[in-house]
């Protein structure tokens, strides 16, 4: 199989034009057209819809396109294996991570890594909701939960410890609650998909939950800025993580409520990335750039 005319599709299959990804390996227009005609013919299926308006991903084309990934991986790391790689990392890195980690401590680092390899493009896709790894093509992508898929390989970048805060406003308001219990008088905002988790004491006293039973959830949001935001701004009491809302607490626009009260959970943040796939150049120097950034010394963690 030809792999220049896999490279090709993967190019294409990413910009949805065979022109643009032709240009990118200085073929015409009609070389690259038949280039990938000819793959088709070899895979036995249409890879790509084509129109006079667009291109599109096929069905054929959305499952080969994994795979096809992984056969330029394990090129690049065969000619690199024999010394014929590239002295200059290069390539696009598709990255997934949560919107509300990036924006506090991805986004603001970019620019070192990007004057460190100036041959390497990110193409980043930033949400809390979740997004799959191998459909989507991910070379890598941050978790900030315990990773259970046998199809994923982890490495850990820091530890995430979760707390109860509230803003001062909210509290003078409606007054500071002492135990679990009375976090069901209280208006919660709660992140949309997670269950409850367990709020175990320093001392003898018997663990709990948030939320608690029964519990009124005032608001559920799938986003972590904005649920910080509107606790800040005194919506009611949230469970967020420490490198969410620190800058929070140093300032004193939050505070943490129940801090007798650990909440168990042994989610820590990932750098996940497919098992099948070969670790190419330019994810390991950008898991490399993240550790020494931020999982050498966490700011949250001071």
């Amino acid at each position: 199989m030809d792999t220049d005319a896999i490279r090709l599709f993967v190019i294409a299959a990413d910009l949805l034009n065979i022109s643009a990804a032709g240009r990118q390996l200085d073929l015409a227009p009609a070389v690259a057209s038949a280039r990938l005609a000819k793959l088709e013919q070899q895979v036995g299926a249409d890879l790509l819809h084509r129109s006079t308006r667009k291109v599109s991903l096929s069905m054929e084309g959305a499952e080969f396109l994994p795979f096809a990934r992984e056969i330029l991986a394990q090129q690049d790391a065969a000619l690199a294996a024999l010394g014929h790689a590239s002295k200059e990392v290069s390539g696009t890195l598709r990255f997934s991570a949560s919107s509300t980690f990036a924006q506090r401590y991805i986004a603001p680092i970019l620019p070192e890594f990007l004057q460190r390899f100036p041959a390497v493009n990110l193409e980043l896709r930033l949400s809390d909701t979740l997004v799959d790894l191998i459909e989507g093509g991910f070379d890598l992508a941050l978790r900030n939960y315990a990773i259970e898929d046998s199809s994923l390989r982890a490495r850990k970048l820091a530890d995430d410890q979760r707390i109860l805060c509230a803003a001062p406003a909210y509290l003078a308001q409606h007054g500071v609650p002492k135990t679990p219990e009375e976090l069901s008088q209280h208006q919660l905002l709660v992140f949309h998909g997670s269950g409850a988790r367990t709020l175990r004491a320093n001392d003898e006293r018997p663990s709990s939950s948030f939320p608690p039973p029964g519990a009124k959830k005032r608001v559920v949001c799938d986003d972590g800025a904005s649920m910080r935001i509107a606790t800040q701004a005194g919506v009611g009491i949230s469970m967020n993580s420490c490198w969410s809302v620190q800058e929070e607490l140093d300032r004193g626009s939050l505070v943490r409520v129940l801090p007798d009260y650990e909440i168990e959970d042994q989610s820590a943040i990932w750098l996940v990335y497919p098992k099948s796939n070969v670790l190419t150049a330019k994810v390991r120097v950008f898991i490399d750039f993240l550790l020494e950034k931020i999982g050498s010394s966490p700011s949250w963690t001071r």
